[in-house]
C-alpha cells in the first residue's frame, strides 16, 4: 500500500498524445495523479 509522502512507484504510460510518461520523465516537477478506479465500468 502506498502511503501519503511515499514516492510513487515507477510508471510508464501512454498519454493523449502518443507521448509515453514515465515517472523519471517527471522528477522535480509538481504533478498531480487522477485515479478513476470505476471509469469505463458499470460500477
Amino acid at each position: 500500500m502506498i502511503r501519503e509522502g511515499d514516492p510513487a512507484p515507477d510508471f510508464s504510460l501512454e498519454a493523449d498524445d502518443g507521448t509515453t510518461v514515465t515517472r523519471d520523465s517527471l522528477a522535480g516537477k509538481n504533478v498531480v495523479l487522477f485515479f478513476y478506479p470505476k471509469d469505463d465500468t458499470a460500477g
